[in-house]
């Protein structure tokens, strides 16, 4: 079988995939083997793959391939998320580029285009994933929005609504006036802005005096329905029981006391908004106050803004201080900093407002996710200082608001039969509510007509939560087989920034519906950032096309340099020289192979004692890295077992082991000590499988025939052997010998075909058992040990153990008797430095104890090579 001069990632990448594909490696059933299962984290059904998506799912992708190789039965379920709000956004800019407002649509229309629109872009995310190598259970993906889904999110909401954990209030909500809906209070980031603090003067109702009060907001003037003071404030004693008169509407409000007003703060008068201000509510509904609302949806104010109706609440506050400013009513205004409340999905900035939504009480709820975390351990978050996140959350939860006004999700299962706002019931299907209305109403007369459902859907959240069990049907069906062998999951990998909105809320499902944990592990990421430490974002340009880094690198590349920098928690600095550098040991690991495959095999030739000692030397090397692999993996930092294979691979089998069984020039190799290298070949592309799928699988391959059954994808995990540690502390000690050997070839000038003698001083009784090894790598002719030092030879120390070469007549001795002395007055001014820097009293007293240790090790080093060179200038003299 021929072997390309280079490795072409671009041709082999499809020709596995689609091997895999074919042979249906991906695809799980329940069987007799342990079941190891993983559910993707659902990107937005529209979405397309960006730098955070390549590092989640190549992660996700190790441990599956990982597990497959360990005989586990690897099930990873992919999927998307409808997104509603993000979705309901592209779809409705779509049709107004059309001239459609989706306002002239009917529900029914709308969800036309809105699936329309999901069919035709919907899914191109997971068919990017497969270039990366994501090896997902391709027959099982799931889109929240599937019939089995949908129903699983109806059927929960009826069961928390029978339950009496799900209720429909009047409250003050966070209304996102882009998207027209509500979100929960997690959906709201809150970002420090610079503003503007107005003073407005309020007249005192039947006299020329007046009041001040500060604001951010004096475009919310028109729905103030009382001014509120401290009763314990003196300043204010003479305005109790009188009314004061809203600027421009010309209202008159109650002067009102409440000890909730800060008499420190602003001016001591505070304007109420009810309508507008959560504070503001309650005072409102202790106070018994009017409500004014005074926005639209969008966030333009409605008739109560009087001349300013129609207009943006921004462009109001602008032109309203400025009228203000002319009838007087404007004392002042300061620049002010404050912390805004902006959507997480369309950056606008929030207005509370009050509304009747549908909201889950969590109080309840919440406590078994608390104890599963917190408590028992059964559930771990790595890295561990994520728990105090999930802590503050989890302990400070308020009742989640599950309703949202939009049309594209689940719609929410509540069907009115009467103009009330109790007069509704709620089931799974409108046959169902007819039944339940009927005996609510006593009434046999009711049809479905009669029946108008709810028109808002549910949150995105409320359909994810489900995810781990509703993708093995587990809500629809608890007793189905694929749900009682999948669930729990094994790993989730996510990223820190969904712990509540996601991760939290799936462990409460979990315990909720199925009496138990959602998964075992999660694997926090940090986000993927510049080198420059900026967030990447397309605004800013720095964010690299992952295709484009694929199509440059090659897949095993940019997975290797993402994951060489990708610790658990702790943001990635991405640089682009990482993907080069992940395809730099692609093209080692194809080199060594070839170089390998190229040897010359004798079946007659006797195995030379380098070669059996490497071998022996490099599966110790093997299985102590294997050992540091699997203690990495459970501890989940995925980076450093690459790490850990990559150093294996690169330094130890690349630059050692195969130099040391190498055959001389254009001599064959023992076929003992060549089976032995493919052997060692095969382990080490076991260990690289799961980071690099597509090389391995292709070397795999070329290394033999084999069938369908013998891919490299089902093949089996190096197992965990003893090993004895001291041929690797004892090699450790010869590779210093060896270089040792070098450094003096390279100084000198002696050409590694001039052979060289060697001998030794052994002082420290070191072991002798890869003399054969040194003997060969230094291309030494004889390796003798002494028992007193040689004279006319060059020198070196290994710990006490000193190294002499005898000197042969291409060495000028004048020359490299200057050389050293000149070497010795360079390290003694040296040393004289630093011993007078430590003899410095105040130096010591003051330098922290890891300078001072390390001025010692300098003194330490410089007094070890003074010794080297004077016992090397003896010995040339």
């Amino acid at each position: 079988m021929s072997i390309p001069a280079q490795f072409d990632a671009k041709t082999i990448e499809n020709k596995w995939y689609d091997y895999w594909m074919k042979n249906n490696y991906f695809h799980s059933e329940p069987d007799h083997r342990t079941p190891y299962t993983i559910v993707i984290p659902p990107p937005n059904v529209t979405g397309v793959l960006h730098m955070g998506h390549m590092l989640n799912n190549t992660i996700q992708d190790v441990l599956i391939r990982r597990a497959r190789l360990k005989g586990f039965n690897a099930c990873w379920v992919p999927g998307t998320d409808h997104a509603s709000i993000a979705t309901e956004a592209k779809v409705v800019a779509k049709l107004k580029a059309e001239g459609i407002n989706k306002n002239d649509l009917t529900r029914e229309e709308f969800l036309a285009h809105a699936w329309e629109w999901t069919d035709k872009y919907g899914g191109v995310i997971l068919d990017q994933l497969k270039k990366l190598g994501a090896s997902c259970d391709w027959e099982r993906t799931k889109f929240t929005m599937d019939p089995d889904m949908s129903a699983s999110v109806i059927r929960s909401f009826v069961d928390l609504y029978n339950k009496g954990l799900i209720y429909r209030g009047y409250r003050m909500v966070n209304w996102d006036p882009e998207a027209k809906t509500t979100l929960s209070d997690e959906e709201v980031i809150y970002e420090e802005q610079q503003g503007k603090l107005f003073f407005l003067k309020y007249k005192i109702e039947g006299s020329e005096d007046f009041l001040t009060i500060a604001t951010t907001r004096p475009e919310t003037i028109f729905g103030d329905t009382a001014i509120c003071i401290n009763p314990n404030d003196e300043r204010f004693t003479h305005l109790k029981g009188k009314s004061a008169i809203v600027p421009i509407c010309g209202r008159v409000i109650p002067i009102i006391e409440d000890e909730y007003v800060d008499i420190e703060f602003g001016t001591g008068c505070l304007k109420v908004t009810p309508a507008h201000d959560m504070n503001d509510k309650t005072l409102g509904e202790k106070h018994n106050l009017e409500i004014v609302d005074i926005f639209n949806e969008d966030a333009t104010l409605n008739s109560f803004g009087l001349h300013y109706q129609g207009k943006d609440r921004f462009v109001v506050r602008t032109e309203i201080a400025k009228e203000l400013e002319e009838i007087g009513a404007l004392a002042k205004t300061e620049i002010h900093l404050n912390k805004v409340g902006t959507s997480e999905r369309t950056k606008a900035v929030i207005e509370p407002r009050l509304s009747d939504q549908w909201f889950l009480k969590m109080e309840d709820l919440v406590k078994p996710a608390i104890k599963s975390v917190l408590v028992d351990g059964d559930i771990k978050l790595h890295p561990k200082r994520f728990e105090n996140t999930y802590a503050h959350w989890l302990n400070n939860i308020r009742d989640w608001n599950i309703s949202r006004q939009l049309w594209w999700g689940q719609q929410i299962p509540a069907y009115y039969y009467g103009d009330g706002k109790e007069d509704f019931v709620v089931a799974e299907n409108i046959e169902d509510a007819l039944k339940l209305a009927q005996a609510k109403t006593n009434n046999q007369q009711l049809t479905t007509d009669n029946l108008k459902q709810d028109v808002d859907a549910l949150d995105t959240w409320f359909s994810s939560w489900l995810w781990p069990m509703s993708v093995f049907g587990g809500i629809m069906d608890p007793e189905s087989e694929d749900f009682k062998y999948y669930y729990p999951t094994n790993d989730l990998v996510t990223g820190p920034d969904i712990l509540f909105f996601w991760v939290a809320r799936m462990i409460i499902a979990g315990y909720e519906y199925a009496g138990e944990k959602p998964f075992t592990n999660v694997y926090l990421t940090g986000l993927v950032r510049d080198k420059q430490r900026r967030k990447m974002s397309k605004s800013l340009g720095n964010s690299p096309d992952p295709l484009e880094l694929i199509d440059t690198f090659g897949a095993d590349g940019v997975r290797v340099g993402l994951l060489l920098s990708a610790s658990a928690g702790n943001d990635i600095m991405f640089d682009e020289e990482l993907c080069n550098q992940g395809k730099a040991f692609s093209n080692k690991i194809w080199n060594a192979f070839k170089l390998i495959k190229g040897w010359e095999v004798s079946a007659t030739i006797p195995q030379p004692e380098a070669s059996k000692v490497a071998i022996e030397w490099y599966e110790a090397k093997l299985q102590q890295t294997l050992v540091d692999i699997e203690d990495n993996f459970e501890k989940y930092r995925i980076s450093d077992s690459l790490m850990a294979i990559y150093k294996l691979v690169w330094d130890d089998f690349c630059s050692w082991f195969l130099e040391m069984i190498k055959p001389a020039y254009q001599q064959p190799i023992d076929k003992k000590t060549f089976d032995k290298a493919i052997e060692m070949l095969e382990s080490n592309l076991k260990l690289l499988h799961p980071f690099m799928p597509f090389l391995t699988e292709e070397i795999w391959h070329l290394i033999a025939d084999r069938t369908p059954e013998e891919a490299l994808i089902v093949s089996t995990w190096p197992e965990l052997k003893s090993f004895d540690a001291k041929l690797i502390t004892d090699f450790e000690n010869s590779i210093e010998v060896i270089s040792g050997i070098r450094t003096i070839r390279k100084d000198k000038n002696i050409p590694f075909k001039d052979a060289i003698e060697l001998k030794a001083v052994n002082n420290d009784k070191a072991s002798t058992y890869f003399d054969s090894v040194i003997t060969k790598l230094g291309n030494i002719t004889a390796l003798e040990y002494v028992s007193d030092k040689v004279d006319g030879a060059l020198s070196f120390r290994v710990k006490s153990n000193e190294y002499f070469i005898p000197i042969t007549g291409n060495i000028d001795v004048e020359a490299e008797i200057a050389k050293l002395n000149a070497e010795l007055v360079y390290t003694q001014g040296f040393l004289k430095s630093v011993q007078s820097k430590l003899a410095n009293e105040k130096f010591v007293a003051g330098a922290p104890e890891k300078v001072l240790a390390n001025e010692r090790q300098k003194e330490a080093d410089a007094l070890a090579k003074i010794a080297t060179i004077e016992q090397s200038l003896a010995g040339l003299k």
